[in-house]
C-alpha cells in the first residue's frame, strides 16, 4: 500500500519530488483557528494501517510547532501504521550547552518533545557540533542524510578553476569532502559575546585567477561570510561563490551578501528560497526507502 505523505505547514516542491518518487499518496488535513487563536485541525485522508510520513522543514518552527504535534497525536488516534517526519532543516540544535547558569537546554528539550511524537526522523545535516550524533539526544531511529555529494557535483559542474572556503575548524571534514581534488582552506573563527566574530586566515598563495567558493551548511545572519568576501577582494580577481545547505538568512543576510559582491548564492531546497539550485530529494528518497523497507 501507498504511504501517506502530509506536506506540512505548507505545500513545498521538495515535498511533491518526494511525494512523486516514492508514489506516495497526498495527505489532506483542514486546518484553521478559533477565534481565540487555537488550533483546529482536522485529516480528511483515511491513515487506518497506512505509513505516514509528514515532511516538516522546522524552519522558524516556533508559529506552528503546536499543529505539527496535533497532527502527528491524530494520526496516531486515527491508526496510523507510523509516523515519521522528514525534516529537511531540524531546528533547536545551536544550543547544545549551557553556557550561563540558568540557561535551557533546548537542543534537549526539543527533541524529547519531538521524539514522544514520532516513530522515526530523518534530517539532512544538522548542526551536531558538541552531539556527536542525533542518537544522544533522540530516543527515536534518526537517521542524518549527508548532503556533501550534490555540493560538490554542484561546484564540479558549474564552477571552473574553484578553490574552497570553510568557516570554522568544525567545517574541516565537510569542506574536505564536498572539496575532493580542488584546493581548499579552512578559517579559524572566534565568536564573541557581543555577536561579534574574529577571523584568521592561513597563509594561501597562487589564488588569483581562481573562483573562491565559501561553503557552508547554514547561513544565518552571514557575518562570517561577509567578512571573508571583504578580505577575498584582496586575494582575487573573480567574485566568489557562496554554496550553503540550509538557507535560513536571517536579518536579511541574502540581500547583505549580494550587495557586499558575492557572484552567486545557491542553496539546498532544504529550506524553500529563491536561491535554490540543489535539489535533496534523490538523497531523501533513498533514505526514507531504506526506512520504510526496514519497519
Amino acid at each position: 500500500m501507498k504511504p501517506i505523505i502530509f506536506d506540512f505547514p505548507h505545500v513545498s516542491l521538495l515535498g511533491n519530488n518526494i511525494r512523486k518518487a516514492i508514489a506516495g499518496e497526498e495527505g489532506k488535513i483542514l486546518l484553521r483557528n478559533f477565534p481565540d487563536g487555537e488550533t483546529y485541525l482536522r485529516i480528511s485522508t483515511n491513515v487506518q494501517s497506512r505509513e505516514v510520513i509528514i515532511n516538516a522543514s522546522l524552519f522558524y518552527p516556533n508559529d506552528w510547532i503546536l499543529s505539527l504535534l496535533f497532527l502527528a497525536d491524530a494520526l496516531q488516534a486515527q491508526g496510523a501504521r507510523h509516523v515519521g517526519l522528514l525534516a529537511p532543516y531540524l531546528s533547536y540544535m545551536r544550543q547544545d550547552k549551557i553556557f550561563q547558569p540558568g540557561e535551557a537546554l533546548t537542543s534537549k528539550t526539543f527533541a524529547n518533545l519531538l521524539s514522544r511524537h514520532f516513530n522515526y526522523l530523518i534530517t539532512v545535516d544538522p548542526h551536531l557540533h558538541r552531539y556527536h550524533e542525533l542518537g544522544e539526544i533522540y530516543s527515536i531511529p534518526s537517521t542524518v542524510v549527508k548532503a556533501a555529494p550534490l555540493l560538490s557535483q554542484w561546484i564540479s559542474t558549474n564552477i571552473e578553476n574553484p578553490f574552497l572556503i570553510g568557516p570554522d575548524n568544525e567545517s574541516r571534514q565537510w569542506v574536505q569532502e564536498i572539496a575532493k581534488d580542488s584546493p581548499y582552506i579552512i578559517l579559524d573563527k572566534i565568536r564573541h559575546k557581543d555577536g561579534q566574530v574574529q577571523i584568521t586566515w592561513p597563509t594561501i598563495n597562487n589564488i588569483e585567477n581562481m573562483t573562491p567558493v565559501l561553503v557552508d551548511d547554514i547561513i544565518s545572519s552571514g557575518v562570517t561570510i561577509l567578512q571573508a568576501i571583504q578580505h577575498l577582494k584582496t586575494l582575487c580577481a573573480k567574485a566568489p561563490v557562496c554554496v550553503a545547505i540550509h538557507p535560513i538568512f536571517a536579518e536579511n543576510a541574502y540581500q547583505k551578501l549580494l550587495d557586499a559582491g558575492v557572484s552567486k548564492i545557491v542553496t539546498s531546497n532544504s529550506i524553500s528560497h529563491p536561491s535554490n539550485q540543489i535539489d535533496l530529494s534523490p538523497l531523501l528518497v533513498s533514505s526514507l526507502e531504506k526506512t520504510l523497507n526496514k519497519i
